[in-house]
C-alpha cells in the first residue's frame, strides 16, 4: 500500500469505525493496469468528508503527546500512527513527486505537509481553511 493510502486508511477508519476500512473499488483488469504502470500503488477511495482536523485532533488527544500535525509532517504522521522515519518521508515525497532534493528535509517536510493537506482535501477530506490552500 502506499504512504497515502495509509494516511487514507488511518483517517477513514478513525472517522468511520463501523465501515470497512476503504469501500470496494471496481476491479479493472490487472494485467492491463500493472503494464500500465507497474510499480504504482493503488489509489486511495475517496475519504467522503471526513473531517481530517477533528479526526487528527482527536488522535492527538489519545496520543498523550504534544503534536504539532497542523504544520509537521512528522507531527501529522505520528499522530496517525504511520511511520514518521526519516526513509519513509523520503518515499512519501516520492510517492508524491517531489522534485527536490530529499537530503534537504527542511524543505521536503514542508512540501510534504502542504501536499498531504491538499491530498486530503483533493480525496474528499474537510480541512480548515488555513489547511485547505
Amino acid at each position: 500500500m502506499s504512504f497515502f493510502g495509509e494516511i487514507v486508511n488511518k483517517l477513514f477508519g478513525k472517522a468511520k469505525p463501523d465501515k470497512p476500512t476503504l469501500p470496494a473499488e471496481p476491479k479493472p483488469d490487472p494485467a492491463a493496469a500493472q503494464a500500465a504502470a507497474p510499480d504504482a500503488a493503488p489509489a486511495p477511495a475517496p475519504l467522503t468528508d471526513v473531517d481530517v482536523a477533528a479526526v487528527t485532533d482527536q488522535l492527538v488527544g489519545e496520543s498523550g503527546e504534544t503534536l504539532n500535525w497542523r504544520t509537521s509532517i512528522v507531527d501529522t504522521m505520528k499522530a496517525l500512527g504511520v511511520d514518521s522515519s526519516l526513509e519513509h518521508r523520503k518515499q512519501l515525497a516520492q510517492e508524491l513527486k517531489y522534485d527536490g532534493d530529499v537530503n534537504d528535509s527542511a524543505s521536503m517536510n514542508v512540501w510534504l505537509h502542504k501536499q498531504v493537506m491538499q491530498a486530503l482535501a483533493a480525496n474528499g477530506g474537510k480541512l480548515p481553511p488555513d489547511l485547505a490552500s
